[in-house]
C-alpha cells in the first residue's frame, strides 16, 4: 500500500485541513473513488477512519462521485465498526436519503436501488439500537425517518428505539430524537 492516494490519506493528524486536503486531492483525481472506498472497509480501522474522513468531504462536495460504486458501499456496509467510519456512513445515509426523498432529485431516484434502501435501513437500525456516538445515531434518525415515508413500519419502529433512549439520551440526541419524533407525529396525520 504505496499508492499516492494511500500517501494522501495516510496523514498523521486528522486535523481538518489534513482532510480536506486528501479529500480535494481526490475530486482532482476521480479515477482513485474506488481505491479510496476499498481502504474505507480496510482491516485496519484507523487507516479506514481515515479514508471515510475524505469520503465525506468529498461526497459534502459533490455525492454523485459515489453513485457508481453504491452497490459495493451498501454490499460492504455493515462492516465499518469505527465510530469515525459510522459517522461519516450515517451522513453519507442522511444525504442520500435527503436527496432521495426530500429533494426528490432525480440523480438520487436513478440510483438509489431498493436494496440499498433495504441495507440502509438496517445498518441504521443497527446504530440506533447499540452504543454509537451521537453523530451517527442523530444521521440514522434522520434517514430512517425519510425511509419510512416509504416503508410504513420503520417509523413506529424508529419511535420505540427513540422514546427507549430519550431519557438518558445527551442532549443532541435528546434534541433530534424531539424532532424526528414530532416529524413521524406529523407525518402520520396525512
Amino acid at each position: 500500500m504505496n499508492s499516492e492516494l494511500f500517501q494522501q490519506i495516510n496523514y498523521d493528524k486528522a486535523y481538518r485541513k489534513n482532510r480536506l486536503k486528501a479529500a480535494n486531492w481526490v475530486l482532482e483525481h476521480p479515477e482513485m473513488l474506488e481505491e479510496l472506498l476499498e481502504y474505507c472497509f480496510h482491516d485496519d480501522t484507523k487507516l479506514a477512519t481515515k479514508a471515510t474522513w475524505v469520503l465525506e468531504f468529498v461526497c459534502r462536495e459533490d455525492i454523485s462521485y459515489i453513485f457508481p460504486f453504491l452497490d459495493y458501499i451498501f454490499e460492504n456496509l455493515s462492516n465499518a465498526k469505527s465510530d469515525g467510519q459510522l459517522r461519516s456512513f450515517g451522513l453519507l445515509c442522511e444525504l442520500l436519503t435527503i436527496g432521495y426523498y426530500k429533494k426528490k432529485q432525480e440523480a438520487f431516484q436513478a440510483v438509489l436501488t431498493p436494496k440499498h434502501k433495504e441495507v440502509m435501513t438496517e445498518c441504521c437500525f443497527d446504530w440506533m439500537i447499540t452504543n454509537q456516538k451521537v453523530a451517527c445515531q442523530a444521521r440514522a434518525m434522520t434517514a430512517l425517518y425519510l425511509l419510512g415515508t416509504e416503508t410504513a413500519w420503520i417509523h413506529p419502529e424508529l419511535a420505540i428505539i427513540i422514546q427507549q433512549n430519550l431519557p438518558q439520551g445527551s442532549a443532541g440526541y435528546k434534541n433530534r430524537g424531539q424532532k424526528t419524533l414530532e416529524s413521524i407525529s406529523e407525518f402520520s396525520k396525512r
